[in-house]
């Protein structure tokens, strides 16, 4: 099975399996997913729909956030990995995003970065999910995915198997195919455990190729 058969057959599969897929993170405006993707880092999507409601409610606008001390935030979502560190990033985000962007989140990936605690990964998540924009988000579930199934070869940086993957799914599908590696990764492909003989694509990944063998 070639590259371009490789993905035909993964996107039939997943359209199957997953025919809507959507983030898990749970949120009602462009401003609480961004701050939900924040805490996401290194954190569980369970997790951290744990911790929004009521960070939400307390500080529920940009304004909000800006105005809150770094110390209360951290008391809102220490129960999240690397509480300190994200409470500084959510205060100065915030800050930015009221007093130059005018609470309105860009849709230029770019410009999103120049957002305290911003990265790559998470503008494209906002490209993607916000503004419906062809961007793939590489997390550690799509770069362990992807490789493990041989749809990038010899990525080293979420960058490279990103650049791989746009190369071969086209912009319709890339909605999806974000959310179909991080869900079939997150239940499925597992980091320690994949799940192999309830694995629907299979036949399909290099890696089941190499352990049956």
């Amino acid at each position: 099975m070639n590259k371009k058969e490789k993905y035909a057959f993964c996107f039939q599969k997943f359209a199957e399996i997953m025919p809507n897929p959507q983030t898990e993170l749970h949120y009602e405006n462009s401003f609480h997913l961004l701050v939900a993707v924040i805490l996401s880092a290194q954190c569980t999507d369970k997790r951290v729909n744990m911790i929004t409601p009521n960070l939400f409610k307390a500080l529920p606008t940009p304004q909000a956030m800006a105005n809150a001390s770094e110390e209360e935030i951290f008391n809102l979502i220490k129960s999240c990995s690397y509480p300190k560190n994200k409470a500084k990033h959510l205060k100065n985000m915030a800050t930015m995003l009221h007093n130059e962007f005018h609470d309105v989140i860009p849709d230029d990936i770019d410009e999103m970065q120049k957002l305290p605690g911003v990265g790559r990964k998470t503008a494209n998540v906002m490209a993607a999910v916000v503004f419906h924009k062809p961007a793939m988000a590489v997390d550690t579930h799509v770069f362990r995915v992807s490789a493990r199934i041989g749809l990038v070869s010899n990525a080293k940086t979420p960058l490279e198997t990103e650049k791989q993957l746009i190369k071969y799914i086209p912009d319709e599908k890339m909605h999806d195919m974000h959310h179909w590696l991080i869900l079939h990764g997150r239940y499925t492909c597992k980091a320690i455990k994949p799940l192999c003989n309830e694995c629907k694509i299979s036949a399909a990944c290099d890696y089941f190729q190499r352990v049956e063998r």
